[in-house]
């Protein structure tokens, strides 16, 4: 199944809250409470996945807590504990054509404005200031480098991301 067809983990459940089943709730959405846009949840470990049901949810403090069908007392959801909450991606908002989700950059070839090929991303990484692809060097790297962490700033470090061709370009010293 390619990165495209994979459910998209949007979250993690957390702690048990009070007796009647309640669990935390850890969004990895950008806007926190649109976790629970994406229903039904698919919740599991090491991508296998089951559907289950939210049947009710509301803010706890700074986070969310939730209920779900079938979870009624808390030894019950204490088995959920960690598990990953996903959305299958046909679920996901369309983006205009100059955007993409991070699941669309991963396995794509970086390639600096030379033409040198910096290697393939693996991962991204959210600092704060700005997103950072970690791409993974070819195994002959000229300069010897393994990984290679390049900001994700476009129209000063991304020049081009092309989906068609699976190749970012960027303005990148290959021995960085």
């Amino acid at each position: 199944m390619s990165n495209n067809q994979q459910p998209i983990v949007i979250g993690r459940l957390g702690a048990v809250y009070g007796i009647k089943g309640w669990l935390k709730v850890n969004s990895f959405t950008e806007d926190a409470e649109a976790v629970f846009n994406y229903q039904p949840w698919l919740i599991g470990r090491s991508g296998e996945y089951t559907s289950i049901e939210v049947t009710e949810w509301r803010r706890h403090s700074k986070s969310f807590i939730v209920k779900l069908a079938g979870f009624d007392v808390r030894e019950q959801a204490q088995s959920l504990t960690g598990m990953d909450i996903a959305a299958l991606p046909e679920s996901l908002p369309e983006l205009a054509e100059d955007e993409y989700y991070w699941r669309d950059l991963i396995d794509m070839q970086v390639v600096n404005r030379s033409g040198y090929n910096l290697g393939q991303v693996t991962d991204l990484m959210e600092t704060g200031s700005n997103d950072v692809l970690v791409v993974k060097a070819n195994l002959k790297d000229a300069f010897g480098k393994k990984e290679r962490l390049i900001p994700f700033v476009e129209s000063q470090i991304i020049d081009n991301v092309d989906r068609e061709s699976q190749t970012i370009t960027v303005d990148w010293d290959p021995s960085f």
